[in-house]
């Protein structure tokens, strides 16, 4: 049976891997935070790794809080790039192969068109350039065994995230504002793990392409559009209005437009990516039931 290493595993993304893992018995999963693996610690990483006897290793482990970051930047780029160096590392040693994923923040937002993966990147953010160093830390370490997947503006039923937020600003509140020019495709984490198990899965049937992926919901909206649907499907009477980014200041640089062209994970990997509002719908379900 293959071994899974799975760190940032008490996140939002390591606790929707936890739930799809379910329905991979063939593989055993090793699930680990900083409470059982600092990934920072090199050596640490090595042994975790070696004594495990990982097949693969999933990092699910990031700094993303993208204000705190630009006043934390040698922490951020401790988790964000050193760790994921150390993970690569740590994968050459014992041949494992390395499924990681990075941010749509590698960007600066000012495409039209949905970004592809050969676009040129020019983060505009210390959280945007501390994830695209990992990202060239790992390509620079072991290229031809690691899979690096963005995404966007991710969100669950497991910790703190924007659709949470509005549900409960939602019970609170009778009206608030949120920005309608920085524009997406929000990304359900349930549908996320779902496409990281799907790599792992065509992997073990000989398709492991390694390189850049970009995978979030299908569709696009504003952060102003997402939260009018959240307050609906939520079942909320508070009224949103649409405020401009320059109205709602904040540290770090947002991505104006961060969309996703999602055509190359689709392909190779036969992805399958629902609708933004049809995830949103069963995350908010699942949030009711906890």
């Amino acid at each position: 049976m293959k071994t899974i290493i799975v760190t940032g595993a008490n996140g939002q993304l390591g606790n929707s891997v936890r739930q799809w893992a379910e329905k991979y018995p063939q593989y055993i999963f090793v699930y680990t935070d900083i409470d059982t693996l600092d990934i920072c610690d090199a050596t640490a990483v090595k042994s975790f790794v070696k004594e495990k006897g990982a097949d693969y290793i999933i990092n699910c482990a990031a700094y993303t809080a993208v204000d705190k970051a630009e006043d934390d930047e040698t922490l951020c780029a401790r988790i964000n790039q050193e760790a994921v160096q150390n993970l690569g590392e740590a994968a050459q040693e014992v041949g494992a192969k390395v499924i990681h994923v990075s941010t749509d923040y590698v960007f600066d937002g000012t495409n039209h068109v949905p970004y592809v993966e050969t676009d040129a990147t020019c983060p505009a953010s210390v959280y945007g350039r501390t994830k695209l160093a990992g990202e060239q830390a790992l390509l620079k370490v072991c290229p031809e065994s690691s899979v690096i997947i963005r995404t966007a503006w991710l969100y669950s039923e497991f910790g703190n995230n924007f659709v949470k937020t509005m549900l409960r600003l939602g019970s609170e509140r009778e009206q608030l504002s949120v920005v309608f020019d920085q524009v997406g495709s929000p990304t359900y984490a349930g549908d996320l793990a779902a496409a990281i198990l799907t790599v792992l899965e065509q992997a073990e049937k000989g398709g492991f392409v390694p390189g850049v992926y970009h995978f979030s919901n299908e569709g696009v909206c504003s952060w102003y559009d997402f939260a009018v649907k959240i307050m609906e499907l939520g079942g909320k009477t508070c009224q949103v209005a649409p405020i401009e980014s320059k109205e709602y200041p904040a540290k770090a640089n947002r991505p104006h437009y961060s969309v996703l062209n999602k055509a190359k994970i689709k392909t190779t990997y036969q992805v399958v990516v629902p609708h933004w509002e049809t995830s949103l719908r069963k995350c908010i379900e699942a949030i009711k039931t906890k």
